[in-house]
């Protein structure tokens, strides 16, 4: 069975965090709602309150097949300082594993010098953010190994490109279509 870690910091963009909690446990992905700050619910930027599954210092990264970095302020920056994820998110993609972020969280890939030379999307206004990156304006985009997203409106497109690439497209496609997203 696939399995994805969801990181949450205090401060997190509600919608695109549990979108894709949704939809890769729709498909039948094993999918961790990870506290970075290994407290037992983490609250976002609108200030609703999550369960988290588990604190980072208690998950076997090795275990995951993604890495996932939802948006939102100050969520975003919460994720970046925090070293444990940083670390892993490059260990990641220098192994060829799948990372992926949505709205400003695509930032934290830039600054690591992650996005360099692959086509990469962010929230509008953010794109210098994207060190290195082409800058693309589609809803969701794929280069290598990684995986971007531009926002809220964006997030179940994000979420079925997980799937597509955890699973396959046709699983992806056949969800978007029972969601009435497709």
């Amino acid at each position: 069975m696939k399995k994805a870690a969801v990181f949450f910091g205090t401060g997190f963009e509600e919608v695109e965090a549990l979108t894709v909690v949704d939809l890769l446990r729709r498909a039948g992905i094993e999918t961790v709602c990870v506290s970075i700050n290994n407290e037992k619910s983490t609250t976002g930027s609108h200030k609703i309150s999550v369960g988290m599954d588990a604190g980072i210092d208690e998950i076997d990264f090795d275990s995951f097949d993604i890495l996932v970095c939802p948006g939102g302020m100050p969520g975003t920056k919460n994720l970046e300082a925090c070293g444990k994820l940083t670390e892993q998110l490059r260990a990641f993609y220098d192994a060829g594993k799948l990372i992926g972020a949505i709205c400003a969280a695509p930032s934290i890939f830039g600054h690591m010098g992650l996005l360099n030379g692959k086509k990469a999307c962010i929230y509008p206004g953010m794109e210098a953010e994207l060190a290195g990156a082409k800058v693309v304006y589609d809803k969701v985009v794929k280069a290598d190994n990684v995986i971007t997203s531009r926002g809220m409106g964006t997030a179940i497109a994000f979420g079925l490109e997980i799937i597509a690439n955890l699973l396959d497209r046709e699983t992806a496609d056949r969800l978007g279509k029972s969601v009435v997203y497709l």
